[in-house]
C-alpha cells in the first residue's frame, strides 16, 4: 500500500527544471512528421527528452487509488507524461483520467465564458439602442 508520506515525497522530483518524454501518441515533430501518426501505423517511434519547467507541484486530494493535483508548468510540459513517471517514482502505474487547464499563457479560466453566457451577451448588445455621437 502507498502511503501518503511516500506519495508527497514522489512530487519533490518533479518540481524545477525536468526531463520528459514526449508521449508516442503526442503531436511532436520528429524529422517533419507527428508522432502520433507514426504510433498510429504501429511504426517505432523515436523519443527525444525534452526539459521544462515545473516551478508548482501540489498533490490537493488523496482518495486512493486517486491522487489529484495542482501544476503549475512551462510550455510544452506534458502532463500525461509526468503523471506516467510519478506512478514509475512510487512502482506503481498512473494515468490521467482528467485535466483542467486553468491557464494558458495570459488566459485565464476564471475570466473565460460559459457558451450560453457570451450568446446572451451578444444578444443583449444587439438589442441595445444605438445612440448618435453628440456634436
Amino acid at each position: 500500500k502507498i502511503t501518503e508520506e511516500e506519495i508527497y515525497a514522489a512530487c519533490k522530483p518533479f518540481i524545477g527544471d525536468i526531463e520528459q518524454y514526449p508521449p508516442a501518441h503526442s503531436a511532436v515533430k520528429v524529422n517533419g512528421e507527428r508522432l502520433y501518426v507514426k504510433a498510429r501505423l504501429g511504426e517505432e517511434v523515436e523519443l527525444r527528452k525534452r526539459f521544462v519547467t515545473v516551478p508548482e507541484f501540489e498533490i490537493t486530494r488523496i482518495e486512493l487509488p486517486e491522487i489529484d493535483f495542482r501544476i503549475v508548468c512551462s510550455k510544452g510540459t506534458y502532463i500525461r507524461s509526468v503523471v506516467s513517471d510519478f506512478g514509475k517514482q512510487l512502482n506503481n502505474g498512473a494515468y490521467l483520467s482528467k485535466l483542467t487547464r486553468t491557464r494558458s499563457g495570459n488566459f485565464l479560466l476564471s475570466d473565460s465564458f460559459e457558451v450560453l453566457e457570451l450568446v446572451n451577451y451578444i444578444r443583449s448588445k444587439k438589442e441595445e439602442p444605438k445612440t448618435e455621437p453628440q456634436l
